[in-house]
């Protein structure tokens, strides 16, 4: 019975958690270009969220529960293992102010799980590893190809962003547009991240796990006002067009990951599409020399390797003295 209060406690706080921080990074340009208000962007977010996560968030969550681990050490024990692990990776990268991968640290502590028992699925590692290089580039390339077009102004391209800056009708959709597409993308892949493991476990199955938990993700934009986008701030200020720019570019890798089961980092992606808006505003050099940057990429190497340790530290003081 405790372990059933606990892990749905776990499984709750995991959700709220992610959805706090992936509703900033959706709606931050709605909401602070003023075309949205809190609570329409917080009610947007919210059926977005569940619409993605029942429509293509099935297969990351058999990914998740079924291909990183065996199902059978995926015990409703070492789910809470798992998620306290995460969870606890995650404190870490917010207590650095750094916007942290959840599907890293999830897929982290599942793999400290198996580490432990000497069960794991090394193919599957090897599948997710290109995804895991190739999307972030190419959120860059996608970003950078799609903003020059528009930025900097210059003869070539100043009727051209003079219209979209001109026509707010039209802006203002797109920005709402742009958001919900990122929500959707969202919901698509990064529910599976608390949905997957209660599969594993075989207490829920992905229709059902994710019908009862994107609600829970998306009401982390009532829950928590954290933003991911600080940090791109300080990478470089993002306009109203840039940062949809960003959220239709990521919202569609996030897609095309979540079709193919690929539990897939929408920070990650984000980060490199923010840095190739500030390579085409202030160039190689300055974007790269960001102090912010070097931060980030640190604690992507870190916050993972320490859900592994916890999770495998977890596991070994419950087969000793439990």
């Amino acid at each position: 019975m405790m372990i059933s209060i606990l892990l749905i406690v776990l499984v709750v706080f995991f959700s709220i958690n992610m959805g706090g921080g992936n509703f900033a990074a959706s709606f931050a340009a709605a909401h602070g270009g003023r075309i949205l208000s809190k609570r329409r962007a917080q009610l947007l977010f919210l059926i977005f969220v569940i619409i993605g996560a029942v429509l293509l968030g099935g297969e990351v969550a058999k990914t998740i529960g079924n291909n990183i681990v065996p199902s059978e050490v995926l015990t409703p024990g070492n789910v809470c293992i798992m998620l306290f692990s995460a969870s606890f990776s995650l404190f870490v990268a917010n207590l650095l102010r750094i916007p942290q991968s959840t599907s890293f640290v999830t897929v982290g502590s599942l793999f400290g799980i198996g580490l432990f028992h000497n069960q794991y699925y090394s193919a599957t590692f090897f599948r997710l590893l290109p995804f895991w290089i190739f999307m972030p580039v190419a959120g860059f390339l996608l970003t950078y190809l799609v903003g020059r077009v528009i930025y900097p102004p210059r003869a070539s391209n100043f009727r051209l962003f003079e219209k979209l800056v001109n026509h707010h009708v039209w802006l203002k959709r797109f920005v709402i547009i742009a958001s919900c597409y990122n929500a959707l993308s969202v919901g698509s892949n990064n529910v599976a991240n608390a949905v997957g493991p209660l599969v594993g476990a075989g207490v829920v199955s992905p229709v059902i796990g994710m019908l009862l938990l994107a609600p829970v993700f998306g009401m982390g934009s009532v829950v928590f006002d954290q933003s991911l986008t600080s940090t791109s701030e300080k990478i470089v200020p993002l306009g109203v067009i840039t940062a949809s720019i960003i959220c239709t570019v990521c919202g569609t890798l996030m897609i095309f990951a979540s079709v193919f089961g690929i539990p897939q980092s929408f920070v990650m992606i984000k980060v490199a599409s923010v840095v190739a808006i500030g390579v085409l505003k202030n160039g190689y050099t300055e974007t790269l020399r960001n102090p912010i940057i070097r931060k980030t990429y640190t604690a992507w190497i870190i916050t993972p390797s320490l859900a592994v340790a916890v999770s495998y530290l977890l596991s070994w003081l419950k087969h000793t003295f439990f």
